[in-house]
């Protein structure tokens, strides 16, 4: 619970360190050096501690679903959606997780939740209705409604991923396959940058490396690390409800740094995530 107490704090200081970055560097080639200097920060440390680990077979699903979905879709979907959405909403939106959680390990795995859990579902449901209203989103702006689209289907990879990491079986430990999840997702990004991005696009100025060193080796290296222990101990549920604090930071964080001026949509929004954390924020019986 600390892990992921502290890696809720940092991402979400991370959704307005990016939208800075942005500004210095080109979407895909910003995931990509994101993942790149967290597997090398990981890789470091594990060489360092004489613990340098090679995965085995049975760990290669596990790397594949984390690497692919966790890190390099749900990245590169919400990097591209910020280029035309505040940081902010771009945050809220990318935490409906338990939207797709919560049924799927109720009538799927045979998870029990309670009455709180449900409520919770209900108010997370409840504010991405009103922060897809017509009057909070121009849906005669295609570019505008894609990027939303991009975060909704940016929740759903994660989703796939926290029921992966619960239910599913790894020798190894969410530390030990990190770099590894990580350096999949940057040989994955990088090429797929040079083709829709040209040659690297990164600025070289000391802004572009401060938001890199923090969106690499803190954002990246460790909180990967701590929210994928984490969803190994807890219930799926939980960890789906509790990330929810993460969009609550960056929007607050997102308001205070970048002066983004929230609207009455997007707080109320807000509100109801933050009372759906409440409403869930006990385990639920195993």
């Amino acid at each position: 619970m600390l892990l992921l107490g502290g890696a809720i704090l940092l991402w979400g200081a991370n959704w307005p360190v990016m939208k800075l970055g942005l500004g210095h560097v080109s979407p895909l080639w910003f995931s990509a050096a994101r993942f790149a200097t967290g597997a090398a920060c990981l890789f470091a440390w594990q060489a360092l501690r004489g613990e340098v680990w090679w995965p085995q077979r049975r760990d290669l699903p596990r790397i594949a679903s984390i690497g692919l979905f966790q890190m390099m879709l749900f990245t590169a979907l919400g990097t591209v959606a910020m280029r035309h959405l505040p940081a902010g909403r771009s945050a809220i939106l990318s935490y409906t997780t338990p939207l797709w959680v919560l049924p799927v390990a109720v009538l799927v795995f045979g998870e029990r939740i309670q009455r709180r859990h449900w409520a919770g579902l209900g108010l997370a449901g409840l504010g991405v209705l009103v922060l897809l209203n017509p009057h909070a989103v121009d849906w005669g702006d295609g570019q505008v409604v894609g990027a939303n689209a991009m975060l909704v289907a940016a929740s759903l990879a994660w989703a796939v991923c926290i029921l992966h990491l619960r239910y599913g079986r790894a020798s190894a430990s969410a530390i030990q396959l990190a770099p590894w999840q990580m350096l999949l997702a940057a040989a994955t990004l990088a090429p797929l940058a040079y083709a829709l991005e040209g040659p690297f696009t990164g600025d070289g100025t000391a802004a572009f490396w401060a938001c890199l060193g923090f969106v690499g080796p803190v954002a990246t290296a460790f909180c990967f690390c701590a929210v994928n222990a984490a969803s190994a101990r807890l219930p799926a549920s939980t960890t789906a409800t509790l990330m929810m604090a993460v969009p609550v930071t960056g929007l607050a964080l997102s308001t205070a740094t970048l002066h983004e001026d929230p609207s009455l949509d997007l707080i109320v929004g807000a509100l109801a995530i933050v009372l759906g954390i409440a409403a869930s924020a006990q385990r639920s019986r195993p």
